[in-house]
């Protein structure tokens, strides 16, 4: 499934206009701690997260992310957004809870 395919189903907001839209999800990672985002999402995971900072671009771009889900109507700055179309990684939003969000997300990609 493609990240404008998600955007669709869960009715999510696109912070970095068509940055990494076109990317395709083959699962997903849930998780707060950078660290262990890094060294266990996989290629092609949409992750979920409240995290808002730079270091989530650099993260999601190293491990090859589709995207990223910012959770509870979290709304990242503009220099994270900046960076992510520049790194052409795509920052979603939704105001639902994690456990929620996750749930809607693995009933769609299994």
């Amino acid at each position: 499934m493609k990240v404008t395919e998600l955007v669709e189903k869960l009715q999510l907001k696109v912070f970095t206009a068509s940055a990494g839209l076109e990317n395709e999800i083959t699962g997903g990672y849930v998780s707060d701690l950078l660290s262990d985002v890094m060294g266990h999402a996989a290629e092609g995971n949409a992750w979920l997260t409240l995290q808002n900072h730079l270091n989530v671009v650099a993260i999601a771009s190293l491990r090859e992310l589709a995207c990223v889900i910012l959770v509870k109507n979290i709304e990242p700055p503009a220099d994270v957004i900046q960076k992510a179309i520049a790194e052409d990684v795509a920052i979603l939003g939704s105001s639902e809870q994690t456990f929620e969000l996750a749930g809607k997300l693995y009933s769609i990609l299994t």
